[in-house]
């Protein structure tokens, strides 16, 4: 089972929402959509559904191309972040409906609705009409309707954003379980990196309607193939500072330089953006081969127990992610520190340089 896009594009009034590009998911997989708002996730998703005909390319579904083909006649489910309940029907019958429709046998519709009731915590509201119950919950009906289908393909447009906090959480966590179980393929729409890690499988990362990088979550986060990828999964966003690299060192403005263990021909010498993350800045102690900087706060955004600090350092505008409640004040002169292992090299193409080690500071 493989859903495969060849050469897909689509604009709308003359611009272009995905620009051509070749997507293929396996059977039983998690396949996450992440990027931010316009970026073209849903517009996607619609394509892969069927919804929309896409202007150029191709879609194969097992190899078939279903390109022209409606919603109707094909595999899939698809939930939206705006969920679509029938008013007149209680929990039961919406989640229900779909199995009817296929002709199901009074068993196992009351079965697999069942399951799904508890999965998505419904059993006690069965019986209540739509109108009876909260957002979160008719949304979590929306969401047990369409996995109650068994379908190939479910596709899934930010369908946690309208929960409580504790039951996101909790879906997070039972989403993958359920597709592992199902064996269909599950794509899922997201701005979060955070979510997008959480849900484990593969992750397309999408900036302005093109799929930047494409392949397992914890592989794209960790070595972006470019500049634009490491800002789509990284929030708060990536932070940079200037890096020349010259022989076997690299050096960074305020004079500091790191040795390199080896150089390879892919690393030439030149200016880089050095990229980090807001959990690899470091304030307090010095850890062993690690460069420091001076900072001045800018602010502190204290969330119980993490704390957001904003600061400018070299000229730069970073924030660091610490834990725990910090008490620095707008102005406070700080030390900062990085590891040099934690830095990814842009060149001025904004491509990712090849992964250097460092062997120490100079």
């Amino acid at each position: 089972m493989t859903l495969r896009l060849q050469g897909v594009s689509k604009s709308v009034d003359g611009e272009a929402h995905i620009h051509a590009l070749d997507l293929e998911l396996q059977k039983g997989t998690m396949n996450v959509l992440l990027g931010p708002t316009l970026a073209g996730k849903t517009t996607l998703m619609r394509i892969m559904a069927g919804l929309d005909v896409p202007d150029t390319g191709k879609i194969f579904w097992n190899g078939d191309d279903v390109t022209g083909r409606r919603v109707q006649k094909r595999d899939v489910a698809m939930v939206y972040q705006q969920f679509v309940n029938y008013p007149s029907m209680t929990v039961k019958d919406n989640i229900a409906s779909p199995l009817k429709l296929r002709g199901a046998s009074a068993q196992e519709i009351d079965r697999k609705v069942r399951e799904m009731a508890e999965l998505l915590q419904l059993t006690p509201l069965l019986d209540r009409k739509p109108s009876e119950i909260s957002g979160g919950q008719q949304q979590r009906c929306a969401i047990a309707r369409a996995l109650v289908k068994d379908v190939g393909l479910v596709l899934m447009d930010e369908p946690l954003a309208n929960l409580d906090y504790k039951l996101r959480e909790e879906l997070r966590i039972e989403i993958p379980r359920l597709f592992a179980r199902s064996g269909s393929i599950f794509v899922y729409a997201t701005t979060e990196p955070e979510e997008a890690l959480l849900l484990g499988g593969n992750t397309a990362t999408l900036w302005q309607g093109r799929v930047t990088q494409f392949g397992p979550s914890t592989q794209v986060y960790r070595r972006p193939v470019d500049e634009t990828t490491a800002r789509v999964y990284s929030d708060p966003p990536m932070n940079f500072v200037r890096a020349e690299k010259r022989g076997s060192a690299i050096h960074f403005p305020a004079g500091q330089s790191v040795m390199l263990d080896e150089t390879p021909a892919e690393f030439p010498d030149g200016v880089y953006r050095a990229g980090f993350r807001a959990h690899n800045l470091n304030v307090g102690e010095c850890g062993h081969g690690m460069i420091a900087f001076d900072a001045k706060v800018i602010v502190t955004e204290l969330t119980g127990s993490e704390t957001y600090l904003h600061i400018n350092a070299v000229a730069e505008r970073w924030v660091g992610l610490l834990s725990g409640p910090r008490n620095y004040q707008p102005g406070d002169g700080i030390k900062v520190w990085l590891d040099p292992a934690d830095l990814l090299y842009f060149d001025e193409d904004g491509a990712l340089a090849h992964p250097v080690r460092v062997l120490a500071e100079a």
